[in-house]
């Protein structure tokens, strides 16, 4: 076997390897969060609004969430996640943001000043997540 043949065949091998383990990391990762059960905090202009335990939704359900400029956003809650299905705002960023069930990024809707985060309900173990978190 050529030497330039058989490095490739290494290299070739240990990026396969390099992948296989960041695929294996990213689903155990995902299949670790939904594990987890959480309670959705409904904030307007900063006030908690409303807080909905999402392990306890047996069925989806809307409700409004009227602003102090006249605008609106309509909530859906389902059985483990939360969304924003309507909105008279002009970007629908937070429409289009859709349904977060975990409590990595928030629903922002900035023209109604409406925010949606999701916390767990039980704290996560020391070490397990981190201090911060950069966007």
């Amino acid at each position: 076997m050529n030497h330039l043949t058989k490095r490739a065949c290494l290299t070739t091998v240990g990026i396969l390897l390099i992948l296989a383990f960041c695929v294996l990391t990213l689903v155990l990762r995902q299949n670790a969060g939904k594990a987890a059960a959480y309670t959705a905090c409904v904030y307007l202009d900063g006030r908690l609004l409303q807080s909905i335990p999402l392990d306890q939704v047996a069925e989806n359900r809307r409700f409004t969430v009227d602003a102090a400029d006249g605008g609106y956003n309509i909530v859906e809650v389902s059985p483990g996640g939360i969304a924003i299905a309507e909105a008279d705002c002009p970007d629908q960023i937070c429409v289009k943001q859709g349904r977060i069930t975990d409590s990595l990024l928030p629903i922002t809707c900035l023209p109604h000043r409406l925010v949606i985060e999701l916390k767990p309900d039980s704290p996560a173990p020391s070490g397990a997540s981190p201090d911060a978190v950069a966007y």
